[in-house]
């Protein structure tokens, strides 16, 4: 399956940590051809970091999508009634983000985001980056990896000797998990 023409959201949570793989993997979805409209979360939006600012960030998105992210709940609001995309995924998914979509909270622009695109019965891609997917968030996760059209770039642990809860998706695999999900499947294994 190809995803040129495919209108696809790319909603960023705060693990700042792994920015550089997301911008490197949008770029790859430009480059085939993907319509992207980014949502950035109110810590993604916000928070300045070791990794680099928020403004520099928000800046980027829109030099390589050619679209303004999507910064508030009210204009995240009108992805689910205009049926706006195709997927969306969650890149990076933080855990709190991951705990907040399990139980239905729905207090920032990526969680307006996922909560209005589901409701269109179309698919869903979380990309985890959490230091406690084998911790708190595992009941979190198993939730979610047995909803209806929620699906997941597989993930394994980053750094089991110094950090054994942590899980992190296989970013390289967002193309094929998304054109996975586009077919109503999820990309195997999800657990690498």
């Amino acid at each position: 399956m190809s995803l040129a023409g495919k209108h696809i959201g790319v909603a960023l949570t705060g693990s700042f940590c792994t920015y550089e793989k997301v911008f490197r993997e949008l770029k790859k979805l430009v480059d085939e051809g993907a319509l992207i409209q980014t949502i950035f979360s109110n810590a993604a939006g916000s928070i300045d970091s070791r990794f680099g600012k928020a403004e520099d960030f928000i800046k980027k998105a829109e030099e390589l999508t050619g679209s303004k992210p999507i910064m508030t709940i009210s204009e995240a609001e009108p992805i689910g009634p205009g049926s706006l995309l195709d997927v969306l995924v969650l890149f990076p998914c933080t855990g709190n983000t991951i705990a907040k979509l399990a139980n239905g909270i729905t207090d920032t622009p990526v969680l307006m985001a996922a909560k209005a695109h589901l409701r269109n019965n179309k698919p869903l891609v979380i990309s985890i980056s959490t230091n406690d997917a084998l911790g708190m968030n595992m009941k979190n996760i198993g939730l979610l990896l047995n909803a209806k059209n929620i699906y997941f770039v597989p993930f394994s642990q980053d750094n089991p000797e110094h950090k054994p809860n942590s899980m992190i998706s296989h970013t390289e695999l967002l193309i094929p998990s998304l054109e996975a999900a586009l077919e109503g499947r999820q990309y195997q294994p999800v657990i690498c």
